[in-house]
C-alpha cells in the first residue's frame, strides 16, 4: 500500500505476538510489507526477530541493514496473559493498613464469577473463588492510617515495617507489594514505606526486590481492585521484564537505535520504561480496535464490528457512532478484578487452532487451543487432536500446497485421519459432514459472540459493517457475520493488529479518584468546586509533561483530553463522560460539562433515567495525553472492469455445507484481484497468508481502495424493529 505523501512518513516495525503466530506490519519508505513467523513460547524474542528477518528479507536487507533505518518499534503482546495463566510468577509480599489483611482474599462478593465464562457461572456447585497469587503468611498489616480526606491519623509506624519487612523476606518474597487504605488520597505512608524498603535491601545488594505501590500504579478509588492491580503488576514484573529485556537486547546488538513502545489497553502506547504489565493485558485487540476506527473513518463508516480470528482467540470490539471510546465496566485480568481503564473487547476461544472435541456425544470446539506447537494436526509436528484448520484443509478452502506462502506445507491425509478416527467415527457420520459440523460449531461460537456483544449494548448488527481480519478472520467471515450485512477484507487482514499498532498515537493516561458534588440535589445548581477542580487537573497536567520531557517528546506536541466519571445522586451506574473543558472558570463551562455528561449518560442508558432533582457526583478524572503520530492513508484507485477471470488460478474440488456437494471451485489469487473485480460464490481466495471463502448465495467485490467486501447476493428482507410504541421496517 503506497501512500502519496511517503516522504512524511516514518519508519517503523510493529509487532504483535499472539498464541499461534508473530505478526509484523514493517513500514519503510511509505511502502508498507507485512509478514508472519509462527511464535516461539519458550522465548518470544526468538519470534520477534524472526518476524522481523521475515520483513527485511521481502525489501532485500539484512535485519542488520533494515534496523538503524527504522524510527521506532511498537510492540503488543499476550505475553502477561501467558505467564499469568501459567502462574509462573514470583513469591510476593504485601504490606498493608493493620487490621485489611484479608481484604484481597475475600475479594467481592461475586468474585467466583470474574473471568468466568457463562457457562461456566451457570454451573455453582462446582465454582470457587480463585486460588489467591499471596499466600497469607505473606501478608502483613503495619500500623498506619490516613483517613478518606487524605489526612494522616495514625503515624507510621516505622520499626513496624522493618520488622514485618524481614519476616516477608525471611519467608521467600521475591517482590514487595504496598497497598495502604486511601494512600491514592495521600501517598505520603506508602512512599515512607518504599524509603525503608530501599533502607534495609538497596539496588546494589544480591537481595534487591522491585517494589510496586499501588497509589503509583492507581490513583482511584476500590481498595480491592487497587491492591489486585498492583499485585499484577509486581507478579508480572520479572517475566515481562526478562522476556522484553532479551528482545530489547537483541535489537540493539543488531543496530536498532530507536525508540521501543509497548501497546496499551487504554488505546494508547508508551515506552517499554514506562508501562506497567497491568497496561499491555489485551494490547492485540485493542490495536485492531484503534486500526478499524481509523480505517472505517477514511471509509465513511460509523458502526463497525472488528473481528479478530487468530489461531487461539476470536476478539471483538465495536466502533459507535465514530468513537472508540467504550470502556470494561468491570475490568477483569485473568480472575482478578483490577482498576485500569481498559478498551472494551470480548474474547472466547475460538480460533483456527481451537481444538474440537467430544463431550458425551456432544461436539465442542474450543475453548482449548493446539497454539503454534504442537499446532493442528497437518501441521505435522505432533499435534493428534482435530482443529478448525484441520477442518478447514479438509474441506477443501486451504490450499495444503501455499499455506503460509509456501513455506508450511500441510498434511491432508493426517487432518483427515484425526477428524475421522476423533469426531466422525464416534458421531457415525462421514469425516466431511464431521468438518463441515466443526465449522459450522466455530462459526456460531463467533457469531453468538458477536450478537452478544451488539445486541447487549443496545445496537443492532444491521447497522453495522464488519472488519473481518486475523488469518483465519476472511476464511470464516461468511459463516459468522450474522445479521451484518457487509464485510470487508484489508489486503493487510492476517497482520491487522500489528496493522492497527502501526497507527496508534502515544498516549498516556492519568487518573486521580475525587469525589466532589457538582450538582446541588433538588436544587439542580451547578456547585462544583471550580479551584479543587482545576488543581487536580493541572497536578495531573504538569505529572504528564515530566513524562512527555522524560522520553524526549515536546508537550506543545501533545494534544490534551480530560474524562470524567459522574453519577446521579440515588444512583449506582457511573458514566465516564467527555469533557468538553480542561478548566472549569465560569459558570458556562460548568454548564458544558453537565451537558456533556447528561448527553452521554442518556445515549448510554436512557433519557428516562436522568436524575437532575437527585444531584450529580463527580468520583474521578481521567486526563490522556496524545502525542499523534504519522498515519497512513487510503489511496483510491481506478476501477476496472467487473470480470476477474485475469486472477484465476484454476479450480479445485471444496465442500459447501449451504448444498451438502463437492464442488469443482474456482480459485483466485487474491493479490492479481484489481478494484472493480466481481467474484460469485462458491469461490476461493488465495493471499499470501489467508484464505477468503465465498460461500454459494454470496459475491466478493474489490472496491477503490483495494479492500474487499463480501455481500450477499440477493440481500435479506429488512427486519421488523420493535420500538416502545410501534413496529417499523427498517
Amino acid at each position: 500500500m503506497k501512500n502519496a505523501n511517503a516522504q512524511e512518513a516514518i519508519h517503523s516495525i510493529d509487532i504483535d505476538v499472539g498464541g499461534t503466530f508473530t505478526d509484523l506490519v514493517l513500514t519503510l519508505n511509505g511502502e508498507r510489507i507485512i509478514a508472519k513467523c509462527p511464535t516461539t513460547p519458550h522465548d518470544l524474542s526468538i519470534g520477534f526477530l524472526d518476524a522481523i528477518e521475515a520483513g527485511a528479507d521481502k525489501v532485500g536487507l539484512s535485519v542488520e541493514e533494515l534496523l538503524p533505518k527504522i524510527d521506532i518499534i511498537r510492540y503488543s503482546t499476550t505475553v502477561a496473559l501467558n505467564r499469568l495463566l501459567q502462574r509462573q510468577g514470583p513469591r510476593i509480599g504485601l504490606l498493608t493498613t493493620e487490621g485489611h489483611e484479608d481484604a484481597i482474599l475475600i475479594g467481592r462478593g461475586a468474585q467466583w464469577t470474574d473471568g468466568q465464562r457463562v457457562s461456566e457461572r451457570r454451573n455453582i456447585a462446582v465454582q470457587n473463588k480463585p486460588l489467591p497469587l499471596i499466600d497469607r503468611q505473606m501478608i502483613f498489616g503495619v500500623r498506619e492510617r490516613v483517613d478518606s480526606a487524605g489526612a494522616v491519623v495514625r503515624p507510621l509506624d516505622e520499626e513496624d515495617v522493618r520488622r514485618k519487612l524481614r519476616m516477608l523476606m525471611d519467608r521467600g518474597a521475591r517482590a514487595i507489594v504496598v497497598s495502604l487504605l486511601w494512600s491514592f488520597m495521600n501517598p505520603v505512608h506508602e512512599r515512607r514505606v518504599r524509603e525503608i524498603i530501599r533502607e534495609e535491601y538497596k539496588e546494589y545488594h544480591i537481595g534487591f526486590v522491585p517494589v510496586v505501590l499501588s497509589s503509583s500504579v492507581v490513583s482511584k478509588i476500590g481498595e480491592y481492585e487497587r491492591t489486585m492491580t498492583a499485585v499484577l503488576d509486581a507478579y508480572l514484573q520479572r517475566s515481562m521484564q526478562n522476556d522484553i529485556g532479551a528482545t530489547w537486547d537483541k535489537l540493539r546488538d543488531r543496530g536498532y537505535r530507536g525508540a521501543f513502545l509497548m501497546i496499551h489497553n487504554s488505546g494508547g502506547s508508551a515506552d517499554i520504561f514506562k508501562t506497567p504489565a497491568s497496561r499491555t493485558f489485551n494490547g492485540g485487540p485493542v490495536a485492531g480496535l484503534m486500526g478499524s476506527a481509523y480505517f472505517a473513518e477514511q471509509l465513511g463508516f460509523k458502526n463497525v464490528i472488528a473481528g479478530d480470528v487468530g489461531g487461539t482467540s476470536f476478539d471483538v470490539a465495536l466502533v459507535v457512532e465514530s468513537n472508540v471510546r467504550n470502556y470494561t465496566f468491570r475490568p477483569v485480568i485473568d480472575k482478578w478484578m483490577v482498576n485500569v481503564t481498559m478498551m472494551q473487547t470480548l474474547s472466547i476461544g475460538a480460533g483456527g487452532g481451537s481444538i474440537a472435541s467430544l463431550d458425551q456425544g456432544r461436539l465442542m470446539v474450543g475453548p482449548r487451543s493446539a497454539g503454534s506447537m504442537p499446532g493442528p494436526v497437518c501441521y505435522d509436528l505432533g499435534g493428534t487432536e482435530p482443529t478448525v484448520t484441520d477442518a478447514d484443509v479438509v474441506l477443501g478452502y486451504i490450499n495444503p500446497d501455499t499455506y503460509y506462502g509456501g513455506r508450511m506445507p500441510l498434511n491432508k491425509a493426517k487432518a483427515e485421519k484425526a477428524i475421522r478416527e476423533k469426531i466422525a467415527e464416534p458421531l457415525g457420520v462421514e469425516t466431511i459432514e464431521a468438518a463441515a459440523l466443526i465449522k459450522r460449531v466455530m462459526d456460531e461460537n463467533m457469531a453468538g459472540a458477536i450478537k452478544r456483544e451488539v445486541h447487549m449494548r443496545g445496537y443492532h448488527p444491521e447497522d453495522f459493517v464488519l472488519f473481518a481480519f486475523g488469518g483465519a478472520g476472511p476464511t470464516h467471515m461468511a459463516g459468522f457475520r450474522g445479521d451484518v450485512p457487509k464485510a470487508v477484507v484489508f489486503p493487510a487482514a492476517p497482520v491487522f493488529c500489528a496493522m492497527g499498532a502501526s497507527i496508534m498515537d502515544v498516549m498516556h493516561m492519568y487518573e486521580q479518584s475525587r469525589r466532589m458534588v457538582f450538582m446541588q440535589a433538588m436544587t439542580e445548581e451547578l456547585v462544583v468546586d471550580r479551584e479543587l477542580f482545576n488543581a487536580t487537573v493541572e497536578t495531573m497536567m504538569e505529572k504528564a509533561r515530566q513524562e512527555l520531557a522524560s522520553e524526549g517528546l515536546d508537550a506543545d506536541d501533545a494534544v490534551f483530553s480530560l474524562e470524567l466519571d459522574m453519577l446521579y445522586g440515588g444512583q449506582v451506574n457511573l458514566k465516564r463522560a467527555a469533557s468538553p473543558v480542561l478548566a472549569i472558570r465560569s459558570d458556562e463551562d460548568a454548564q458544558a460539562v453537565y451537558d456533556a455528561f447528561e448527553a452521554e449518560f442518556s445515549q448510554a442508558f436512557s433519557p428516562l433515567v436522568v436524575n437532575k432533582p437527585g444531584g450529580v457526583y463527580l468520583d474521578n478524572f481521567v486526563l490522556k495525553v496524545t502525542v499523534p503520530t504519522w498515519k497512513p492513508e487510503l489511496a483510491v484507485q481506478p476501477m476496472q472492469a467487473e470480470d476477474p477471470s485475469a486472477a484465476q488460478l484454476g479450480t479445485r474440488d471444496a465442500y459447501w455445507p449451504e448444498t451438502k456437494a463437492w464442488v469443482q471451485t474456482p480459485v483466485y489469487q487474491w493479490e492479481q484481484l484489481m478494484p472493480g473485480n466481481l467474484v460469485l460464490g462458491p469461490a476461493v481466495i488465495e493471499a499470501e497468508l489467508t484464505t477468503i471463502t465465498v460461500p454459494p448465495g454470496q459475491k466478493f467485490y474489490i472496491e477503490e481502495h483495494g479492500l474487499g467486501v463480501l455481500e450477499a447476493v440477493t440481500p435479506p428482507k429488512p427486519r421488523k424493529r420493535v420500538s416502545a410504541s410501534v413496529a417499523v421496517a427498517v
